[in-house]
């Protein structure tokens, strides 16, 4: 086979030892050098270390070609020091870099000793593999042969014992080096910046500047990064204006060290400028950035930012539904999930723990649990705040029984897993069982929070156990060592308001060691109302006024409890101060989520549910009392239809996907569509 091109002058000679002949083979392509190889092993040279340094050195160098120069290397008869060293260079950058302490190993059992750069090598591997073990080891054949006082052995030797955690000694060895240079610094910085010294990192770099070392972009990385992390604003703009005094090339990484740095201190404004004067940019960059507009709220940029991304990965995805979940656009953060498994990017536990979250305000059972469900198939990491998550979301949906599923699979729980199930039981009535595991977290030593007594003290209230509960409020500061907050205080109100025991809860709050607020002051006014105990509910109403007289509520509820007991003259003089006070009420609204599938054969049953709604609707408009205004801006319901028959013999009852009802003044319409929405849900599955 004649070789054309550039080999045919190659193979004129064999002259494989001459410097110009090296500097040609070097600029080849793998595949050159796979057909160099091919005729090196046609013409009988594949044994022969001189005509084979150049294959060895471009397969080792070539992640996907390693295992190449195994093969080659294995053939050659005695391969020098140099081709040695070409394979341990190769190895201990690869994904496998024991196999260079093995190589090594092998090596020595062949009587070569190796020199400086093989120990630079093997220090590499060492400290890829966090190995101090084996590196002490090599260290001590290091010293024998005198290769520790080479500059480069030394830098590795810093470099790997400071990669193994081990600072104090990498320090030692730093101090006693005659010479240093940039990578001497930079390799104990990372050290440091590694183990979590920050201060180390700062103190080092002002000693690296007295000694008058110029830094590169490896050492303003650390440095920004240990200023981020130490909240040292001042000192991270002053290694801004050292970065542009000592012309630093702000390269891909320093970068994206400078976008987090500002995108932390909610400097987004400075971050985007780093951003759009970077040359090169990567994914990180793009997510620092998104992150950073998240983090301040300005979730328009972050969308358009990432919508403009040309690569996505699952922390672009993650950070924009995160910054929706915790900027309550719960819809939001629901909607983008869903697109995200679409473009079929696999979640994390950050991103499943956020959009729980949303579900669980939304109500949105029916995605929660096909978050749930997608755990559980593609084997996502269950961690301690995915199990939370999913406590919140199954509880805040109603499904109690799933709740406590979840929190008995969970191998580990902490505080915040016993208080969600524990307020979750409370809020969904099941007063008993919560109190049953509040005393079981008390046995296994789980230390409660404030959070935990509001969930306890509420069980206690839904239940009516009285004495249980300030049993409960008193142990907080008397066992527990917690000060009461206004939300207990709240607590012990309503659970003497629901009882009954009006004087008492009364009594109770002129005791407060704190101001009550409007919401103690508006509890006490709806048990008054639920009681009939007017004179009592005078005092709240006026109360209420007094400290938030711009809340339509309190008028409304003052209006409404004199209207209770048949002072119409009252009821309408709360309305007039209303007006005269030109506070307006906003109309509230309901939304249930009712999109079904219904068999044909059942469609007169739909329609009957639907005519029983439409029905009971317009006796409430006929019946409800309304002091002021129209009753049909009042109350209010979208018009359904059924739409077409599906193919498979289904049928969908829309358009209401979302049914709304809106009410002024009267609560009752919720409670009629909750029922009725948990029948129409039964009845669809």
């Amino acid at each position: 086979m004649k070789l054309s091109g550039p080999f045919s002058r190659l193979f004129t000679t064999f002259s494989v030892n001459s410097q110009s002949e090296r500097v040609y083979r070097n600029s080849l392509s793998i595949d050159a050098i796979k057909e160099l190889h091919a005729r090196l092993v046609r013409i009988n040279l594949y044994t022969d270390p001189s005509s084979m340094s150049d294959v060895i050195r471009s397969y080792a160098f070539s992640p996907t070609n390693l295992h190449k120069a195994h093969l080659a290397f294995d053939q050659i008869e005695r391969p020098t020091l140099a081709i040695w060293n070409l394979m341990i260079r190769g190895l201990s950058h690869s994904e496998r870099p024991i196999e260079a302490i093995r190589m090594h190993d092998r090596m020595r059992e062949q009587g070569l000793t190796g020199n400086n750069l093989t120990f630079i090598f093997v220090f590499k591997a060492c400290a890829r593999l966090s190995d101090i073990i084996r590196g002490q080891k090599v260290h001590v054949h290091a010293i024998k042969l005198g290769f520790e006082s080479y500059l480069y052995v030394c830098n590795a030797l810093i470099h790997m014992y400071a990669s193994c955690g081990d600072v104090g000694f990498a320090r030692n060895l730093f101090d006693e080096m005659t010479d240093r240079d940039l990578v001497s610094w930079n390799s104990l910085i990372c050290g440091y910046s590694q183990c979590n010294r920050l201060k180390d990192v700062l103190d080092l770099f002002n000693a690296m500047r007295a000694a008058n070392v110029k830094a590169d972009a490896v050492t303003m990385v650390k440095v920004i990064l240990a200023c981020s992390y130490l909240g040292e604003q001042d000192i991270a703009d002053s290694m801004v204006e050292y970065i542009k005094d000592n012309q630093i090339e702000n390269d891909v990484y320093l970068g994206n060290t400078l976008i987090d740095m500002y995108g932390r201190r909610g400097s987004v404004g400075m971050a985007r400028e780093v951003f759009d004067d970077m040359g090169e940019r990567n994914i990180v960059s793009w997510n620092a950035m998104i992150m950073g507009y998240a983090k301040a709220g300005d979730l328009v940029e972050a969308r358009k930012l990432f919508d403009d991304m040309p690569k996505r990965d699952v922390i672009s995805w993650t950070s924009v539904i995160t910054g929706y979940s915790q900027a309550n656009k719960f819809s939001e953060a629901v909607e983008l999930f869903q697109e995200m498994m679409v473009a079929k990017v696999k979640p994390d536990e950050i991103t499943v723990a956020s959009v729980l979250s949303a579900c669980a305000h939304l109500g949105r059972f029916d995605v929660g649990k096909e978050v749930h469900d997608y755990i559980h198939k593609h084997n996502i990491k269950a961690d301690i705040y995915v199990g939370n998550s999913l406590i919140d979301m199954y509880c805040k949906c109603g499904f109690v029984e799933k709740a406590l599923e979840v929190f008995q699979e969970m191998k580990e729980k902490d505080c915040v897993s016993w208080t969600s199930v524990i307020s979750g039981l409370a809020v969904n009535g099941i007063a008993n069982h919560a109190l049953v595991l509040f005393s079981q977290m008390l046995r296994e030593g789980v230390r409660p929070t404030h959070g935990t007594f509001v969930g306890i003290l509420l069980a206690c209230s839904h239940a009516g156990l009285v004495d249980k509960g300030l049993e409960y409020f008193e142990s907080m500061e008397n066992d527990h060592k917690l000060v009461p907050e206004m939300k207990h205080y709240g607590c012990v109100v309503d659970l003497l308001s629901r009882s009954g025991n009006l004087d008492r809860a009364y009594g109770f709050i002129k005791k407060m060691p704190i101001v009550p607020d409007v919401v103690i002051w508006r509890m006490l006014l709806s048990a008054c109302k639920l009681h009939g105990n007017i004179a009592l509910a005078e005092i709240a109403s006026n109360k209420l006024l007094e400290l938030d007289p711009c809340n339509s509520g309190n008028y409304v509820l003052s209006s409404n409890t004199y209207a209770g007991a048949d002072r119409w003259n009252d009821a309408i003089k709360m309305r007039e101060l209303m007006e005269e006070s030109d506070v307006q009420k906003p109309t509230g609204w309901s939304c249930i989520e009712a999109m079904m599938l219904i068999p044909i054969g059942y469609c007169w049953l739909a329609f009957l549910h639907l005519m029983i709604w439409s029905d009971m609707l317009t006796r409430i408009r006929s019946d409800v009392d309304i002091i002021h205004g129209d009753k049909e801006d009042c109350i209010n319901i979208k018009e359904v239809e059924l739409l077409p028959e599906r193919t498979d013999g289904m049928v969908q009852v829309g358009p209401i996907n979302k049914i709304r009802t809106f009410l002024d003044i009267n609560g009752c319409i919720h409670g009629f569509a909750s029922v009725t929405s948990e029948t129409m849900h039964a009845w669809n599955s």
